[in-house]
């Protein structure tokens, strides 16, 4: 069977890349397919594979502002001979054109929020010029006719998160199965706690980093910003000299930033949330707007395990820092570190395995005998 893995862009490693290299490790003969690709953050997994750009990679550094030209450079790629394709969407992946002999799995990490449900907002808050917005609606408009027409190119959704299987289904009206992404829980340790908070983010306007840093700037707590993105020199200006902007960090650095947090904050709402699972694995607490996937990697009622809050804005984390501080002497590190072993590696395996009708994976030091 050749398979043929589809991915939105790999310019650096987040939650999709790291669902993307899972893949890798089930499919081992399997070619990628993307629409851009830095070849410095490709992790050794991916390195292993044949990968093929689109048309649009020599503008990678652009990539964002290249959105409208994506269904054609998608659409360019020749899958003929493939008789599986699994597509990895976040940013669009699944309007790629197959054979009908050829089966179309998408692994969906959420449906373009930009174009959907957060379209308003970007529209009328984060895009400043009148120019811009009069060229953005007519352009959304059609990018929206030809992500929901890309949806009937899939057999088969599955979802990250009930919450993202809910999008799906608003969106596209496709039912889902659910497979939570893989987390590598055994790589975290917990340590003593020193006196900071983390946030492990893309700075995104609708990740809300800006309410955790304007928090921070009138009450002088410690905070550590990890992550680069658009929003990082507006962020900056807001920032005091309590909060530190770490920029994107190597994994042992993430590691240890976790094990020595008090707690993670997550100020916007996420599509299901790896990083809040990493800060279960920590023995960590999880700070977080009670809205969107954290309210399934995070469990609810376990003694600290996370403190949700409603209003996403400052006095709503506000509250949350305050509940935190009354439950944090009640902590138990180990209780979190088992909650976050159901979405461990060998979990996703065990589960996208039975869904592509692989043999069943091996632990780790195990060999099928004949």
């Amino acid at each position: 069977m050749r398979v043929a893995l589809v991915h939105y862009w790999l310019l650096r490693r987040r939650g999709g890349e790291k669902v993307l290299e899972a893949l890798c490790r089930l499919l081992p003969d399997a070619d990628i397919f993307t629409l851009f690709c830095d070849p410095a953050s490709l992790s050794p997994e991916l390195q292993a594979h044949r990968i093929t750009t689109s048309f649009l990679n020599p503008l990678r550094r652009h990539h964002r502002a290249l959105l409208p030209l994506m269904p054609m450079a998608l659409e360019s790629f020749d899958l003929r001979g493939y008789d599986l394709v699994i597509s990895s969407e976040s940013g669009p992946a699944k309007g790629v054109l197959l054979p009908s002999t050829t089966q179309h799995i998408c692994y969906c990490h959420t449906p373009m929020r930009y174009l959907w449900e957060l379209y308003p907002a970007y529209r009328n808050e984060y895009v400043s010029s009148r120019a811009k917005r009069a060229l953005m609606m007519p352009l959304t408009n059609y990018l929206r006719l030809w992500d929901f027409a890309s949806a009937a190119r899939v057999d088969r959704f599955l979802a990250n998160s009930e919450n993202v299987r809910n999008r799906i289904w608003k969106t596209y009206r496709r039912e889902s199965e659910v497979i939570h992404p893989p987390v590598d829980v055994d790589a975290f340790t917990w340590k003593p706690a020193e006196d900071y908070f983390l946030i492990v983010s893309e700075l995104v306007p609708y990740k809300r980093i800006d309410t955790a840093v304007r928090l921070f700037a009138q009450t002088g707590r410690r905070l550590i910003v990890v992550g680069g993105g658009p929003e990082y020199r507006k962020l900056k200006a807001l920032a005091t000299p309590n909060i530190e902007f770490a920029g994107r960090v190597p994994d042992e650095v993430l590691r240890e930033l976790y094990a020595r947090c008090r707690a993670l904050l997550l100020p916007g709402e996420e599509d299901f949330g790896i990083t809040p699972v990493e800060a279960l694995a920590s023995g960590k607490a999880v700070i977080a707007q009670g809205r969107g996937g954290v309210r399934e990697s995070v469990p609810a009622g376990h003694p600290c395990g996370g403190i949700f809050y409603d209003s996403p804005d400052e006095v709503g984390l506000a509250e949350g820092l305050d509940e935190f501080e009354r439950m944090e002497p009640h902590i138990r590190p180990a209780d979190l570190q088992r909650y976050a072993r159901r979405f461990s590696q060998q979990e996703f395996d065990r589960k996208m395995s039975a869904t592509l009708n692989l043999p069943a994976p091996f632990p780790s030091g195990i060999v099928a005998t004949p």
